[in-house]
């Protein structure tokens, strides 16, 4: 079962959330978020990435930086840009991105429910980030960002959205840059607020679509206090972590593409042949191809493009892993061709998402910083699903999801 649970939220007043609301922090640099922000002592981009507030070239994780978040996430509720909701709510949050709406609800999931794997992942964290993230939820003693959660939809819960969005949303604006229309509502019925957490209750697990980091610093921040606490309850806020959970059938995964430095010592003749071994191959010439089904790549080299389309006997479609396009594209490609063993280490690699359009992968080639690109078809939302309830763990920079969730609609303190 989901437990899930309504909170007070922290939210900006309806004529300041523009300036406040940003992108999530790990989509864009420091010098990137300073730019944005310029101007706007508002913008979110002070509490997410302090650093902004010293001077260029700053660390990140200097203890001064997590504290300089602090001291800006009080200043904003002082100054009354943000400010706390006096019963707990849930809320809806709905995205449009080319002219598809997707409707998410803003809950509490429950830290018990990640640490038992009722919370299921299907990508590995780094400890250096988890760090990252902790230090961030400790010293704002809040959950600043929300997670993004997907689950197996559900008619009733649909139901219940529709007749939500029936009304004059909270939030209605269109993000600058990606031109992405963000809407929010508040639900505070008190029957509708006991019908979603019953019907959470019946929903066996959630899944971390984007945000493990996120997910596993917010648990173990809270794991952490209930075992300082010797009063604990279970009862107490800390217990539980924001996240935005989106019905499965209405998330689409976009691809997640690779560009690489050299050709491992091989000429353009030699590398196309290494690769006939396990792949058909078919020139189409300048104008860019896009893989069009599972198993077809497409491949950009000294201003050609080419389709790869794996030969039967080497991926596996009864094996959760082997079936995907991201595991043999790794093995068949980058480790036997290119000799890139480790995708997350590796500085040979760098990683493009499908956000940017493929000509991105053909400008790094033909700018002369990268050699070859190789583009995917995108993982489903069915075979992200299969791999977490298997226990699995997708290979690295497999999935990328699209719109991101805006920062700063609303945030959750841990008291």
């Amino acid at each position: 079962m989901a437990l899930i649970k309504p909170f007070k939220g922290i939210r900006p007043p309806k004529n300041l959330v523009e300036k406040v609301a940003s992108r999530p922090y790990d989509v864009l640099n420091s010098e990137e978020a300073r730019t944005e922000a310029e101007g706007n002592p508002m913008s979110l981009y002070h509490i997410i990435k302090p650093e902004i507030d010293f001077e260029p070239g700053t660390d990140e994780h200097d203890e001064k930086v997590y504290n300089k978040a602090l001291e800006n996430f009080t200043k904003f509720k002082s100054e009354g840009w943000l400010v706390q909701e006096a019963a707990e709510n849930y809320y809806v949050y709905a995205q449009t991105m080319n002219g598809k709406t997707q409707y998410g609800l803003v809950v509490c999931a429950n830290v018990d429910d990640y640490l038992k794997g009722n919370i299921k992942k299907h990508e590995l964290t780094r400890r250096d980030k988890e760090e990252d993230r902790m230090k961030h939820v400790r010293v704002n003693n809040a959950n600043i960002e929300p997670v993004f959660f997907a689950y197996p939809h559900r008619a009733d819960i649909d139901a219940i959205v529709s007749e939500v969005i029936k009304n004059e949303p909270i939030y209605n604006f269109i993000a600058p840059g990606d031109g992405f229309g963000h809407h929010f509502w508040i639900i505070d019925d008190e029957k509708t607020i006991n019908k979603i957490t019953d019907i959470f209750a019946e929903i066996p697990s959630l899944y971390i679509a984007d945000g493990h980091h996120r997910s596993a610093a917010a648990a173990l921040v809270g794991n952490e206090k209930r075992l300082q606490n010797p009063n604990h309850t279970g009862n107490e806020e800390y217990n539980y972590f924001m996240a935005v959970c989106f019905p499965d059938n209405q998330l689409n995964i976009i691809d997640y593409n690779r560009v690489v430095k050299d050709l491992n010592s091989l000429t353009d003749d030699e590398f196309l042949a290494k690769l006939s071994a396990n792949f058909d191959i078919e020139k189409n010439g300048a104008e860019i191809y896009k893989p069009n089904k599972l198993h077809n790549f497409s491949l950009y080299l000294s201003g050609n493009w080419y389709s790869l389309t794996a030969k039967a006997g080497t991926y596996n479609d009864n094996d959760p892993i082997g079936v995907l396009d991201v595991t043999i594209s790794s093995n068949l490609i980058l480790d036997e061709v290119l000799d890139i063993k480790d995708l997350r280490s590796d500085k040979r690699i760098d990683f493009i998402g499908g956000i940017r359009g493929l000509g991105e992968l053909q400008k790094r080639v033909d700018s002369g910083e990268m050699r070859v690109a190789l583009a995917l078809y995108p993982v489903s939302m069915k075979q992200l699903i299969d791999i977490a309830d298997s226990g699995n763990i997708m290979p690295p920079k497999t999935t990328w999801f699209e719109p991101k969730l805006r920062s700063g609609l609303v945030i959750h303190e841990l008291v």
